[in-house]
């Protein structure tokens, strides 16, 4: 017998596009105040764009990745979404 590991599919979690600008603030705020969000910053690979759903959806996967990756940790009040395609941009890069 071979045993043979599969490894589940990567996911991310982002911001739903049709959730508003309190929404998304609110869940910038809980997510980094849970994990590290210092790749936000100003000058940092994935401050820009500089908007709120962009950031929105970095801090919400930065929670979701640190957390375990479960569907009940990129809830953020059905504002988020888990996807399958990685998000990530230029040299901006979702765990």
């Amino acid at each position: 017998g071979t045993l043979r590991l599969i490894s589940a599919q990567k996911t991310w979690c982002v911001a739903k596009p049709s959730s508003d600008q309190a929404t998304l603030l609110e869940n910038i705020n809980y997510a980094c105040s849970q994990v590290d969000c210092k790749i936000l910053q100003k000058g940092c690979p994935c401050f820009s764009p500089d908007n709120l759903i962009n950031h929105a959806s970095i801090a919400m996967n930065l929670y979701y990745q640190c957390h375990g990756r479960n569907h009940w940790n990129c809830y953020f009040g059905n504002s988020a979404l888990v996807v399958t395609t990685d998000p990530s941009y230029g040299s901006c890069v979702y765990e």
